[in-house]
C-alpha cells in the first residue's frame, strides 16, 4: 500500500473515532438549552461581542431565528446587547458574567467526562494520547477557526 493510501486510511479511522467521541460527548451534555444556544454562548466567550448577523452565520441559522434565540438568552441573563463604539448604528451581543459561568461549567463537565474515560485506559494508551496532544490541539484550533468565522 502506498504511503498516501495508508495515510488516507489512518485519517479516515481517526476521523471516525473523533466523530464517535464528539457525538457521544454531545449526547452526555445537559439538556437545559439547545445546542445552538450553547454553541452561541461558547462563540461569544471565545470571540467576544458579535453582531447578531455574525452569530446567525456562524450558527447556520437565519437572522430572525438568532434574534429570537438572543432574546431568550438575554431574558435568562446569559447575554446582553451593547452598542458598538466604532459604529453607533450597530448593536453587539456580549456574554454576561452568568453566561461566562454557564459556558465554563458546561466545559468543565465535558472535560470531567473525558477524564473519567481516559482514566479507564492503560498507561500505554494514555502515553499514546499524550504524544498525540500537539496534533489534537492543532486539530481543535483548526476546528475553532472554521466554526467561529470572520472576526470583527
Amino acid at each position: 500500500m502506498s504511503r498516501q493510501g495508508s495515510t488516507r486510511r489512518a485519517s479516515t479511522e481517526i476521523g471516525a473515532s473523533l466523530y464517535e467521541l464528539a457525538t457521544g460527548a454531545v449526547r452526555r451534555l445537559p439538556r437545559d438549552m439547545s445546542l445552538t444556544s450553547a454553541a452561541t454562548l461558547a462563540t461569544l466567550e471565545s470571540t467576544g461581542p458579535r453582531r447578531i448577523t455574525d452569530l446567525a452565520l456562524i450558527a447556520g441559522v437565519t437572522q430572525p431565528a438568532m434574534t429570537v434565540l438572543v432574546r431568550v438568552m438575554e431574558e435568562s441573563g446569559l447575554v446582553e446587547r451593547t452598542g458598538d463604539a466604532a459604529d453607533k448604528r450597530v448593536t453587539l451581543v456580549r456574554l454576561t458574567e452568568a453566561g461566562a459561568s454557564y459556558v465554563q461549567g458546561r466545559r468543565q463537565a465535558g472535560v470531567h467526562e473525558f477524564v473519567r474515560l481516559v482514566d479507564e485506559l492503560t498507561d500505554d494508551e494514555v502515553k499514546a494520547l499524550a504524544a498525540a496532544l500537539p496534533a489534537l490541539q492543532h486539530l481543535a484550533a483548526l476546528d475553532r477557526q472554521d466554526r467561529e468565522g470572520p472576526q470583527q
